[in-house]
C-alpha cells in the first residue's frame, strides 16, 4: 500500500463521490476506482458503500480512513521538521567563547541568532582560547570564538575569520601611581608585577605580550580578563587586558592606554571547515547580515561550505 493510495481514500471519503474526488486530485475517475478497490482487496472488506447519489463509508471504512488521515498528516508534519532542518531552522549549535567576547561581540549576535531562530537549541559554554581549538578538534563544540586562530595538530581542518581587532590596555587599582595617568609606555611596565592570563589559556596573547612581561616585576596567571581585573581590582598588581573589556572596569579600577599601541591578536570565529550543518550555517548567514566586515571575509569561505553540503 502506498501513500498516495492513502490520499486516494481520504478523498473519495471528503467528497462522497468518485467523480468529484478524482477531479479535486487531477485524475480519472476509471483510475481512482481501481486504486481504491485494489485498497478494498488488500484489506479484504469494502471500504464504501457505492450508491447511485455517490458513496457513503462503511463502518470499516469510518475506521481506515481516520488513520489514513492521521498517518498523512505525520508525514506531512515530518516533511515539514525536515526542510525546518535543512534550513537551520531546528536542531542545535554548540558555542564556546572566551570571556571578552560577551562585552560587544556576543550579546547583540546571540539574540538576533535566537529571534530568527528559535527553535535551535543553543548551548553556550566559556573557554580559553586552548579549551576552544581542543573543543573544535574533537567534536564537543560547533563554534569557537577565541582570542587569535586555534593552532596546533589539525588545526588545518579549522576555517578561522577575524572578528574583532584589539590592543592592549593596562589596568590598576586607583591607588597605583598610573591612576592619573592617561598613557604609559611599554617601559614603564618593567619591573611591575602584571596580571595576564596563562600562556596555556591564551597562547597567541602570551606570544605578543612575551617583552612585556619579560620585564615584569613577577607575574601572576589568571583565568580569564574577569580575574584579571578582579586581582587588579585588589591592588594585586597591573593588569593587562585587551581594549574591547573597558566596559569591565570596577569602580575601584582605572583602565589606561599603552603608547605606542601594542596590538593584540584578533578576536576569531573559527569552525570545522567539513561541517556543513544547517543550524552553524545559519548562524554564520546571521554574522554575515549583522556584522559587515566579519561578514565579507565570512563570504570568502561561505561558497567552499555550500559546495560541501552539496
Amino acid at each position: 500500500m502506498e501513500l498516495r493510495q492513502l490520499r486516494y481514500v481520504v478523498a473519495v471519503a471528503e467528497h462522497r463521490h468518485f467523480r468529484r474526488a478524482a477531479q479535486a486530485l487531477g485524475m480519472t475517475q476509471p483510475s481512482l476506482s481501481r486504486q481504491v478497490g485494489a485498497v478494498e482487496r488488500e484489506l479484504g472488506t469494502a471500504l464504501f458503500d457505492r450508491t447511485a447519489r455517490g458513496v457513503v463509508p462503511t463502518a470499516a471504512g469510518a475506521v481506515y480512513v481516520e488513520h489514513a488521515r492521521r498517518v498523512l498528516e505525520q508525514v506531512e508534519a515530518g516533511a515539514a521538521e525536515a526542510r525546518r532542518a535543512a534550513r537551520g531552522q531546528t536542531g542545535a549549535l554548540r558555542l564556546g567563547f572566551v570571556g571578552e567576547a560577551l562585552v560587544e561581540l556576543l550579546p547583540s549576535l546571540l539574540a538576533r541568532f535566537r529571534s530568527a531562530h528559535p527553535a535551535v537549541a543553543l548551548e553556550c559554554r566559556e573557554l580559553s582560547t586552548a579549551q576552544c581549538g581542543a573543543a573544535l578538534l574533537t567534536g564537543e563544540i560547533d563554534l569557537a570564538i577565541s582570542r587569535g586562530a586555534p593552532a596546533g595538530e589539525g588545526a588545518e581542518r579549522l576555517t578561522a575569520v577575524p572578528v574583532a581587532g584589539d590592543h592592549l590596555v593596562a589596568v590598576c587599582h586607583r591607588g597605583h601611581p598610573f591612576a592619573g595617568q592617561s598613557a604609559i609606555s611599554p617601559e614603564q611596565l618593567c619591573g611591575q608585577p602584571l596580571i595576564a592570563s596563562s600562556a596555556a589559556d591564551e597562547p597567541a596573547a602570551a606570544r605578543v605580550l612575551a617583552p612585556v612581561l619579560s620585564g615584569a616585576g613577577g607575574v601572576t596567571s589568571a583565568r580569564d580578563v574577569h580575574t584579571v581585573i578582579g586581582l587588579a581590582a585588589c591592588g594585586i598588581g597591573v593588569g593587562l587586558v585587551p581594549s574591547s573589556v573597558r566596559g569591565l572596569a570596577r569602580p575601584e579600577t582605572v583602565m589606561i592606554e599603552v603608547d605606542p599601541p601594542l596590538r593584540l591578536p584578533d578576536l576569531t570565529m573559527a569552525f570545522r571547515a567539513a561541517d556543513v550543518s544547517p543550524p552553524l550555517g545559519a548562524f554564520l548567514d546571521v554574522t554575515r547580515a549583522h556584522c559587515p566586515g566579519t561578514g565579507r571575509r565570512l563570504s570568502r569561505v561561505m561558497p567552499r561550505r555550500h559546495q560541501a553540503a552539496g
